[in-house]
């Protein structure tokens, strides 16, 4: 994928053009995910589950307060890459409350809620909270989205980056590292304006569509596809592209007789490191899209408009930028009129 990577240079240069953020002052009470969660002092360490939350660390240069990490869906981002050696990996996937204890944080940084929340796979906050570690969840996993309804939760609102931004200046606030917070987010927003502005160029005809195929339980069965709410909705409304999903779950299933009679204008396919199921693999992704009886009747795999993504830039984290450019680029080579 191509990515615009975040480099030390651009966000020291954009902290340069920002003013003087006042430290933070301890004991620190944030209203997070509907939680009340109080912060006692600066963090010494903490430990991430969910690649958007470490990422998120990283970028804010707080590398050497990870403990370490869990749910990886890809390879860091590669300016992270030698860091991240460095950094204990507690699980690929989901890790369990004791490994995370037992790195002693002053915080969990968390992703999801459906790890750490009301009916947690890895524990609840009040598991936490027994223990004395506090919980800081990325606003994106819950505001305008109810996680008590579908699989991964439905969106009640429009995801937008705001909720992104939002954690990043949260999380620069409890590290007390609050201008590295504006600085990233300034040039976050950048990059964000300038991938919409390249779209709005192309001026792509009206009914221009997208689907946003995530993975598969088994390769013969309905996809896990975008639904109306989440992050690659965000993207396909910032560049003028219709979603022919209408399901308000984040990834609901949708068989390939309905997403084939909407004919999508392009196809956007992720690519994944993860290994859970067989269509976690892009390579058979693409050989069932050119195959399958049904798939491969699609305009969009005649006429080669599928785009490939990193799977993490298709959940809220700050890789929906780079997925943002990479699809404006894409959509830019494209004969769509």
């Amino acid at each position: 994928m191509f990515l615009r990577s975040l480099t030390a240079a651009s966000i020291g240069a954009a902290s340069l053009a920002l003013p003087a953020l006042a430290e933070t002052s301890y004991p620190l009470t944030l209203s997070n995910c509907g939680v009340e969660t109080t912060i006692a002092a600066e963090p010494e360490g903490t430990v991430a589950v969910g690649q958007a939350a470490t990422e998120i660390l990283y970028s804010l240069g707080l590398g050497d307060k990870v403990l370490g990490t869990s749910v990886w869906f890809t390879d860091v981002l590669p300016e992270f890459a030698e860091l991240n050696t460095g950094v204990e990996r507690l699980a690929d996937n989901d890790p369990s409350f004791e490994s995370v204890v037992a790195k002693r944080p002053d915080l969990v940084t968390v992703q999801y809620e459906w790890h750490i929340g009301p009916q947690g796979i890895v524990a609840t906050r009040e598991q936490f909270s027994d223990v004395g570690i506090p919980v800081y969840t990325l606003p994106a996993d819950c505001v305008g989205k109810d996680n008590s309804t579908g699989v991964d939760g439905t969106r009640l609102e429009l995801y937008t980056m705001d909720s992104i931004y939002r954690g990043i200046s949260e999380l620069a606030q409890i590290f007390n590292v609050a201008e590295r917070g504006e600085a990233l987010v300034a040039d976050l927003k950048a990059r964000e304006t300038a991938a919409i502005a390249q779209a709005a160029d192309l001026d792509l005809p009206e009914g221009a569509s997208a689907v946003f195929w995530f993975s598969s339980a088994e390769m013969d069965i309905d996809p896990y596809v975008a639904g109306q709410g989440g992050a690659p909705a965000y993207m396909m409304n910032a560049l003028g592209l219709e979603n022919v999903v209408e399901s308000n779950e984040e990834w609901p299933t949708v068989s390939w007789e309905t997403i084939a009679r909407a004919n999508p204008t392009v196809i956007v396919a992720a690519r994944m490191e993860r290994r859970r199921f067989p269509a976690d693999d892009i390579e058979k992704k693409l050989e069932f899209l050119k195959t399958d009886p049904v798939a491969s009747q699609m305009d969009a795999v005649k006429n080669g408009r599928i785009v490939i993504l990193d799977a993490h830039g298709m959940d809220p984290s700050i890789r929906n930028i780079g997925s943002l450019e990479t699809l404006a680029d894409a959509l830019a080579g494209f004969d769509l009129k």
